[in-house]
């Protein structure tokens, strides 16, 4: 597998390691010759959503990532990856997000949770991190809350973390991502 991974701003190379530490092929879209490169997927990483997102709209970028993910391309969005994919962003992903939900960078935390379909006691890495305020459709699902707040969820091939699993040695998550792209090239 081929695993395409915004490389804008964030917390990429730890998304890269991991999918390398499970076997996967990484490449870095830094702008859009990289993205035309083949992919069996995409990872949109931490970081900072509005500079994220004005990057993608300004290297060409926006466009072509979201028909990719609106025709089926795998995508894996942590954090500010999240935001990316939500309602008001790119809107491939029928969810409403807060951001910085839980605050300043004073108000990051670490946790253990259950993620629905891949298992109990995941760690989980929250750094300013926003949170799910509405599933705005029935074919998306919560995978896991936190405090009575959302936030892990999945659409489809899309899926959605606050947390950052990147950043702890768990493998499960990037695990799940790597079998959703197995059943959707099957």
């Amino acid at each position: 597998m081929k695993i395409a991974v915004l490389a804008l701003q964030g917390a990429f190379i730890e998304h890269e390691q991991r999918l390398q530490q499970l076997g996967a092929d990484t490449f870095e879209v830094r702008q859009l010759s990289d993205w035309q490169q083949p992919k069996d997927g995409l990872i949109l990483p931490g970081g900072e959503s509005t500079v994220q997102m004005r990057l993608l709209r300004g290297l060409g970028l926006y466009e072509p990532i979201r028909e990719a993910i609106l025709q089926g391309l795998p995508v894996f969005g942590t954090c500010a990856g999240m935001i990316l994919l939500s309602d008001g962003y790119l809107g491939t992903m029928h969810i409403r997000v807060r951001r910085n939900a839980y605050g300043r960078q004073l108000g990051s935390f670490h946790t253990e949770g259950a993620v629905t379909g891949i298992g109990d006691r995941l760690p989980m890495t929250f750094i300013r991190a926003p949170y799910i305020d509405e599933i705005l459709s029935s074919d998306c699902r919560a995978l896991a809350e936190v405090d009575g707040h959302i936030v892990a969820a999945q659409q489809g091939n899309q899926l959605a973390t606050a947390f950052h699993p990147e950043l702890d040695p768990d493998l499960r998550l990037h695990q799940h991502f790597l079998q959703l792209i197995a059943e959707a090239r099957s």
